[in-house]
């Protein structure tokens, strides 16, 4: 290796450079991330006791380096269970990330027609719906909390689901590709009571809670007025037109599976 620098006992070399450069990066990155929350100050403090301990390995002071790394341990695991939904918020913004996109492709195309039909008709009846196009992202967790289906989309399917008088309609419906995985899944509630002034009902703060934990596209169909919404990456589309609405899945779909 080509040293570039040699100070007493410590000897940089060009991977010690890109080794540091690549660190840094990734600090920075973690505490741009997380600036606006309280995990912030647990970071910086994991970060200050792992340097600490870097510097005691290095001149040799073995007690106080086995303290450090002890305490830099039960910190770690500390950050681990105190700070999930920070970690689960970081992980969302790693996985809709463009580089990450390229490994992962969605072919529901030949569903969103299905599902078109299926809220134009609901919202034109005033029967309230829930129905989540996964991405990315595993949802297992959701999934195991409804009614396995693993049939394949149609209007028809969609319809008799959603029906009041179904006992699966209560709850939401997860698509993942051409296949409706469960019906009457729960979705964690935002806690959002309000989005640009306006009051949320309870379907709006479950699509709006799920696109916030999770990489989705949750449609909304309300109950009430028959207006249709969009939730995605924790914000809400309200009242699309009817006539715009299979553009607008399309484009959000295509774009986030390029």
């Amino acid at each position: 290796m080509i040293e570039i620098l040699k100070i007493g006992f410590l000897n940089l070399t060009i991977v010690d450079i890109i080794d540091i450069a690549i660190v840094a990066v990734l600090i920075f990155w973690l505490y741009r991330a997380l600036r606006e929350t309280v995990a912030v100050q647990i970071l910086v403090g994991l970060v200050i006791i792992i340097a600490l301990s870097f510097i005691t390995e290095a001149i040799n002071l073995k007690a106080l380096n086995w303290i450090l790394r002890t305490i830099s341990d039960i910190w770690l695991l500390a950050f681990i269970i105190l700070f999930q939904p920070e970690l689960r918020r970081l992980l969302l913004m790693i996985t809709r990330n463009p580089f990450f996109r390229l490994f992962v492709r969605s072919k529901y195309s030949e569903t969103i027609g299905e599902v078109v039909e299926t809220v134009i008709e609901l919202s034109e009846k005033h029967i309230g719906a829930l129905i989540v196009f996964t991405r990315t992202q595993n949802v297992e967790m959701t999934v195991d909390t409804g009614i396995p289906m693993n049939a394949v989309v149609s209007q028809e399917l969609l319809v008799s689901i959603f029906n009041p008088k179904s006992p699966l309609h209560d709850g939401a419906v997860i698509i993942d590709n051409q296949m409706a995985l469960a019906a009457r899944c729960i979705l964690p509630l935002s806690s959002a009571t309000k989005f640009n002034g306006k009051n949320l009902g309870t379907r709006h703060r479950a699509g709006l809670g799920l696109s916030e934990q999770v990489d989705s596209l949750v449609i909304i169909v309300s109950e009430e007025t028959g207006s249709i919404s969009i939730a995605e990456e924790g914000e809400l589309t309200l009242n699309i037109p009817k006539d715009k609405i299979s553009s607008y899945i399309r484009s959000k779909l295509s774009e986030k599976s390029k």
